[in-house]
């Protein structure tokens, strides 16, 4: 992949209090390394935010073309982390997008992680980058609760290619999880957001890929969120282009939800979306508070629920 353009700042603050949707989940802070992302997904809605997520202009109007790493992060951490944080990195762009490979902001990150650690560490990412990284995770692990929430959008590789064509594919992504989890780290699986796919087999991937309770979130869309956050319009005209525009209504949306919780359920793992689902992140392995029983009656039917054509 071509290495796209990586600018610098110095940063005020690197950790800012959440509100919202982290807060709902139990986070306190969140941490963002840079602003912009290489990979630069269709359906981002961080350039939604405009403002409210610290971008400027032309980070919104040229999303994914470049990104700017503050490069005052790790001493700016030195002073802001403190025993009771419950941190997110990083909500709104990937911390091992690919400029990190050669920016390598998160081990100075990590470092500071570890001298001074928090409550909880969250990193969530969907790259094979944060293997680089494994022996630096383990350590860090011995000193904070580190968990590691890993996005897997569909089944379907093809899916993957029209709507995130800079990431890495599903298979690297499973076998990425397959060797963090080897090396004793904490993994979630995170279905967020649900591309086309086929339910059962994105259920069944996602379980057989982790040991922890199941994330997920549909694509946002604004008829359900008349505020905030929303997918670009980017995704909303593939999903067009595909004849497949059913994957952005809410009806066909609760379908999609009842059919993955009840097939991930049907696996003996449990799933949440939302706050809810996110919030078991922050929380112990011994009390989810977030999980909800098993969906009584017959078993939704998934015969709507199909993902595109070819590309």
């Amino acid at each position: 992949m071509r290495l796209l353009p990586i600018h610098d700042t110095q940063a005020r603050r690197i950790l800012s209090p959440v509100s919202g949707f982290l807060s709902e989940a139990g986070f306190t802070h969140s941490l963002t390394p840079a602003r912009n992302c290489t990979y630069g997904c269709s359906y981002c809605y961080v350039p939604t935010m405009r403002i409210q997520a610290g971008l400027k202009p032309d980070d919104w109007q040229h999303w994914g073309e470049y990104t700017t790493y503050k490069t005052n992060a790790p001493d700016l951490l030195k002073r802001e982390l403190k025993p009771d944080q419950l941190i997110y990195c990083s909500p709104l762009t990937d911390p091992y997008q690919p400029a990190e490979m050669h920016q390598e902001m998160m081990p100075r990150i990590l470092e500071q992680i570890y001298i001074h650690p928090p409550k909880l560490f969250v990193i969530q990412t969907r790259s094979p980058n944060i293997l680089r990284d494994t022996k630096l995770l383990q350590t860090v692990a011995e000193n904070t609760d580190l968990r590691i929430s890993f996005s897997i959008t569909t089944n379907d590789d093809r899916i993957r290619k029209i709507f995130e064509p800079r990431c890495e594919s599903i298979p690297d992504r499973l076998r990425t999880i397959e060797e963090l989890r080897a090396a004793g780290l904490n993994v979630y699986a995170t279905v967020a957001p649900i591309l086309p796919c086929e339910p059962p087999d994105l259920a069944r991937l996602v379980v057989e890929a982790t040991a922890n309770p199941i994330i997920g979130d549909p694509l946002h869309i604004r008829q359900l969120k008349p505020r905030g956050a929303t997918t670009r319009d980017a995704a909303f005209k593939i999903l067009d282009h595909y004849g497949q525009p059913q994957w952005a209504e809410p009806g066909f949306q609760t379908q999609l939800l009842e059919v993955l919780d009840h097939e991930i359920r049907a696996l003996g793992r449990d799933f949440a979306t939302g706050p809810k689902g996110f919030s078991c992140l922050t929380q112990t392995p011994s009390s989810p508070a977030w999980a909800s029983p098993a969906p009584a009656g017959p078993k939704p039917s998934p015969r709507s629920i199909r993902p595109t054509g070819k590309p």
